[in-house]
């Protein structure tokens, strides 16, 4: 029951703290467990992890307070501008003579509120070109996935299956919550974590990341519309697919993200190629090629046999045809034996007269080169020289060519014209050079 003040007793005046008292009791035993609908303004978050804002529409404002085990558990992002309905109870502050919410629970007003945030975020990361990067491309055969979600439920599980089933990988996950306020900072942490450069420069560093969620509310996804998760996908230089909700869901990160799958498991099967799938499917591709490989074969082998046959026919009728003309023409060429014979004997009489002739010639130019050989080496020979009064000295049948080389006392023979003649040298002369003076004795031979 409100309190009430008794104008009429005779202390008619009250302290401060009395009459914030009587304002604090009545506040707080008539105004609890109400439903308030504003717009929040002024939005804090302190370090201890309270939240203060203001709830305002168009004519007042309301101060409000949420405690950090209450925030703790909200599921939503909030901020200034964002149309929220809070659950709570009204209370005093009598230090500033103010009143304020102390809210247990908020709830979004709407999805349309959410929406219009949604698109004025989306125009302004857009104008600054987080939207336009480069895709870049995914490996064909990659040989560590990272997986960036929540450890339970159904999302990771569907993931690692349809990586089993299709072509089995090292797979790294990071841990992280999916919603709440603590869903956009862990994942983009988690996103810039596997870039880092230790974490890529350790083995089986992952070569593209999967972002994933499973479906959920408008309220539920937001967290991956927060610019901090776009900007890190944008700034990945891994390729990343985002696989948040169903497939009529977006968010943000899908514009950004390199590739967007419509599901968890979607994303898993873009990641990694279906191995048994591609080698069925490559197999019948082979197979079928070598059919028509050999179909193309056995047409083009049986139009060359055809061709062949033909050429072959053709061949064979023109090569007797040239028999046949060649057989003519060596018949109408064909002379009678005798006329042979005869040409044969004239040529064979023509043949001889001119080996005759030949030889004749030969003979007479041979002999006459013999008797002229024959003068020239008799003139050449020692005897026409011993003629004029020379004689030649042996020694020990061997011609002595230089008297250098014989002392006195050896014998030598003395061949003449006429005779030969022993000898002994008993002196001979010096060099010629010498003077007559200086020879003491002139060469002689004793006979």
């Amino acid at each position: 029951m409100m309190p009430t003040v008794d104008m009429n007793r005779e202390r008619s005046e009250y302290t401060v703290s009395e009459v914030s008292k009587i304002i604090k009791t009545i506040l707080e035993g008539n105004l609890t467990s109400i439903r308030i609908r504003g717009e929040i303004s002024g939005f804090k978050r302190h370090g201890s992890g309270h939240l203060y804002f203001s709830l305002k529409d168009d004519t007042a404002v309301l101060k409000a307070v949420c405690w950090r085990g209450v925030a703790g558990k909200m599921d939503h992002t909030l901020q200034d501008g964002l149309e929220v309905i809070c659950d709570g109870d009204i209370s005093s502050y009598p230090a500033q003579s103010s009143y304020q919410l102390i809210v247990n629970k908020i709830d979004v007003a709407g999805e349309g509120a959410l929406l219009k945030i949604l698109e004025e975020r989306k125009q302004k990361l857009q104008k600054e070109g987080l939207f336009d990067k480069h895709r870049l491309p995914l490996p064909r055969f990659p040989k560590t996935i990272g997986i960036i979600t929540s450890p339970t439920g159904a999302v990771i599980q569907d993931i690692l299956r349809r990586l089993e089933e299709r072509f089995p990988v090292t797979v790294w996950l990071w841990p992280v919550v999916v919603q709440g306020e603590d869903a956009a900072p862990q994942v983009a942490r988690a996103i810039r974590g596997f870039n880092d450069s230790k974490a890529r420069s350790l083995p089986h560093a992952p070569d593209v990341l999967i972002v994933a969620r499973g479906g959920g509310s408008v309220e539920d996804l937001f967290p991956f519309n927060d610019e901090e998760i776009v900007r890190a996908v944008f700034e990945s230089p891994i390729p990343v697919i985002s696989a948040i909700g169903h497939e009529t869901d977006t968010t943000l990160i899908d514009y950004a993200s390199d590739r967007r799958a419509p599901t968890p498991t979607a994303a898993a099967e873009m990641a990694v190629p279906d191995l048994k799938r591609d080698l069925r499917r490559s197999l019948s591709d082979q197979q079928q090629r070598i059919r028509k490989a050999l179909d193309r074969l056995a047409l083009n082998s049986a139009q060359r046999l055809d061709d062949k046959s033909l050429h072959l026919l053709s061949a064979f009728r023109a090569a007797f045809d040239r028999r046949v003309t060649a057989f003519n023409n060596l018949q109408s060429r064909l002379r009678h034996p005798k006329d042979l014979v005869h040409i044969k004997e004239l040529a064979l009489a023509t043949l001889q007269h001119r080996f005759e002739t030949s030889f004749d010639t030969f003979f007479e130019r041979t002999r006459t080169r013999f008797q002229h050989q024959s003068s020239l080496l008799e003139s050449y020979s020692h005897t026409r020289t011993l003629e004029r009064g020379f004689c030649l000295v042996r020694r020990e049948d061997v011609i002595v060519m230089r008297a250098r080389t014989l002392d006195v006392g050896q014998s030598v023979d003395l061949v003449f014209y006429d005779a030969e003649k022993k000898a002994i040298i008993t002196s001979k002369y010096a060099n010629k050079k010498q003077s007559k003076q200086q020879i003491t004795k002139q060469e002689h031979f004793d006979f």
